[in-house]
């Protein structure tokens, strides 16, 4: 896929299209599609309440069924199988069912209070095949580390396994657009990868309706569908939820857009990652074509597969890109440690934020002082935008490709960018801002979108040729790289914190031992954190106190027991965050102050803490042992300092009075 977002600007038949998709009753449609048959039964009664109207003749059955006992259409022995399968939750679709006019499987499944039994002629497959077929694939997808490989091997595999024309695999775009990332198909059948699809061709209320209802089965475009018919009262058809179903009708739109496609058949599987529709696997055929139930269900099962698979090997891209950027950012930090030109440092030093975040162009604001490289905005729109982010409410940082398409209110004074990523440096009117320039950009589209492909605005396309349409206005998406800026600009500000606290560090307030902040620094550090007016923070101490160091004096005596101190100071440092402000409030007590870390990341710090200062220390000959109680503290409201130190305190008392050598918070 791209990584330009695509922005459409709805046409009035597109928005039409949208809205008259919206109204359109798909979980209620009033009838099935006529391959199958369908019978509604009362739980307790086993009435049947609803049918197909082709349900007599389908099953070879003679006389009435609407209001009759489920025995009438059924035998005794089925009838038990179908209330066994609803007891027992263990039970799987589907189960055979014998009539004079052949094998049926029986699929049943609750719904709007009833029972529903839905009948599919049986197509013989072999379960061992299906099994040992199915397996091989999955186990051949599970070995592919590129995503882009594995939808297209996902493709060719289930094209050779289902039989179908073509399969497709869809992936969706942030505006709701699809574009077919991977297919296989039949050598004379134009090819679709690479085009992109408009959100009308499936609707938000079908996306809904896919991440409950994991596959589609679409049999045949042509011929009725066979109405509902009901006892009446509280059953009308038009009452009856076929959300679950597999049978439930399709409607003619649909029906004619497929037939444009030159599709006769179809069957589509959901790929949903954390509870969201991410992307699609259809399978197409020019001639009527039919998957078993069974099949279809473990296909979904590989659909899900996959869509896991897809997730984990991003999440494995995202953690080698993070590892990356934690070396940059070290990087950063050392080079701006010893210079008084931050903010040149940041955009022209050997390693600079732009080896972080690729733009055309970064200003950066440090202490007042501003400089840019490359290709920013003039000085009265940094200004501007500046301004108005610190005067936002609603914003706490800008993250977009297209400004005055996202955020007309900063666009006002900003005309002449396209692509901005601006995150605030503290609490001073400092900023750090990316840029990135208009990028046209041309789409390939599943068919002309214009009104001269459809026979009325509100019909679907009639060609599905690929056709190219350019997008203006636009730079390349930031995506994740907002989250990145983000985390530069805390190392940031914790950097510069640190800055402060070692001048402060001259007007007496380390610890001479430690080099550590002692009490009176780390107390102006905390009132300090806790004056910061961001919207939104979370502050967090840790109180550390050390389990039987009297002890070592005692023993080895004080030159001993304060090379311990020491280097206990050295050890906690290279546990915590850069970000982080550690010091010795005194005696064997430490406290560590943490910003944006809430309690279980806090808990997680204090138990690497704990093993690092029970770790054996060799000093002067001897092997000193000690270990730690940590309380932890945590808040997200404005608090006295002296008040949150005090509760760290009782925490660690608590540490101590359950054992010692543990963490309480």
């Amino acid at each position: 896929m791209t990584d330009q977002r695509v922005h459409l600007t709805l046409s009035d038949s597109e928005i039409r299209r949208l809205e008259d998709c919206a109204r359109e009753p798909i979980r209620t449609p009033g009838s099935i599609q006529a391959h199958g048959a369908l019978l509604a039964v009362e739980p307790a009664s086993h009435r049947i309440v609803a049918l197909s109207e082709n349900c007599a003749d389908l099953l070879g059955l003679a006389g009435p069924l609407l209001g009759q006992p489920l025995s009438t259409a059924v035998d005794a022995e089925l009838e038990q199988s179908l209330q066994a399968m609803l007891e027992d939750p263990r039970a799987a679709n589907p189960i055979t069912f014998a009539t004079d006019a052949g094998l049926f499987d029986a699929i049943v499944q609750p719904s709007s209070g009833l029972i529903l039994i839905e009948l599919e002629p049986r197509r013989q497959l072999p379960l061992q095949q299906l099994a040992s077929g199915l397996y091989a694939i999955s186990h051949r997808l599970a070995a592919i580390d590129d995503v882009d490989r594995l939808f297209k091997e996902t493709a060719r595999e289930l094209r050779a396994l289902t039989g179908f024309d073509r399969v497709m695999v869809y992936r969706f775009h942030p505006d709701d657009h699809g574009e077919v990332v991977a297919e296989a198909r039949a050598e004379d059948m134009e090819p679709f990868e690479g085009l992109h699809f408009p959100a009308s061709d499936i609707p938000a209320q079908a996306r809904r309706l896919y991440i409950t209802k994991l596959s589609r089965a679409i049999v045949g475009t042509t011929g009725a569908s066979s109405p509902i018919i009901t006892v009446g009262g509280e059953y009308a058809p038009s009452a009856l939820d076929l959300s679950p179903a597999e049978l439930r009708s399709v409607s003619p739109h649909h029906l004619e857009f497929m037939r444009n496609m030159g599709q006769e058949s179809t069957v589509s599987f959901s790929m949903v990652t954390d509870g969201v529709l991410t992307g699609m696997i259809t399978c197409a055929h020019r001639t009527r074509h039919q998957l078993p139930f069974i099949q279809r269900r473990g296909i979904e099962v590989l659909a899900n597969q996959v869509a896991l698979q897809v997730r984990a090997l991003e999440q494995v891209r995202r953690l080698n890109r993070q590892v990356e950027l934690r070396r940059t950012r070290a990087q950063l930090l050392a080079q701006i440690a010893a210079t008084d030109d931050i903010a040149g440092t940041l955009v022209r030093g050997e390693v600079s934020v732009r080896d972080l975040i690729s733009c055309d162009g970064v200003a950066v604001r440090v202490n007042g002082r501003t400089r840019v490289v490359g290709d920013t905005p003039p000085t009265a729109e940094l200004e501007g935008l500046r301004a108005r982010l610190d005067a936002s409410k609603e914003y706490s940082f800008i993250s977009t490709d297209a400004l005055h398409l996202d955020r007309p209110y900063f666009a006002e004074v900003a005309p002449s960018v396209t692509g901005v990523l601006m995150v605030p440096l503290g609490g001073a009117g400092d900023y750090i801002a990316f840029f990135r320039n208009e990028v046209l950009l041309d789409i390939d589209w599943l068919g002309d979108q214009t009104n001269a492909n459809r026979l009325t605005p509100l019909s679907p396309r009639m060609s599905f040729s690929a056709w190219t349409d350019s997008v203006a206005d636009t730079a390349p998406a930031w995506g994740e790289l907002a989250g990145e800026a983000i985390d530069l600009a805390r190392d940031l500000e914790g950097a510069l914190l640190r800055r402060v606290e070692s001048e402060l560090a001259h007007l007496a307030m380390y610890d001479p031992l430690t080099g550590l902040s002692n009490r009176r620094g780390m107390l102006d550090r905390l009132e300090l954190a806790l004056r910061d007016d961001a919207p939104s923070w979370i502050l967090t101490l840790l109180f550390i106190d050390l389990d039987g160091f009297k002890s070592v004096n005692d023993t080895f005596g004080h030159d001993v027991g304060d090379a311990l101190i020491s280097l206990i100071g050295e050890r906690i440092v290279s546990v915590v965050r850069a970000q982080d402000t550690v010091a010795r409030l005194g005696g064997d007590e430490f406290v560590i102050l943490c910003q944006h870390m809430d309690r279980e990341a806090a808990e997680h710090v204090a138990g690497r803490i704990i093993e690092a200062i029970a770790e054996p220390a060799a000093i002067d000959g001897s092997v000193v042992t000690v270990t730690a109680s940590v309380g932890i503290a945590v808040t997200d409201r404005p608090i006295e300092a002296a008040e949150l130190l005090r509760h760290a305190d009782e925490a660690m008392y608590r540490a101590k009075v359950s054992g010692k050598n543990r963490v309480s918070a």
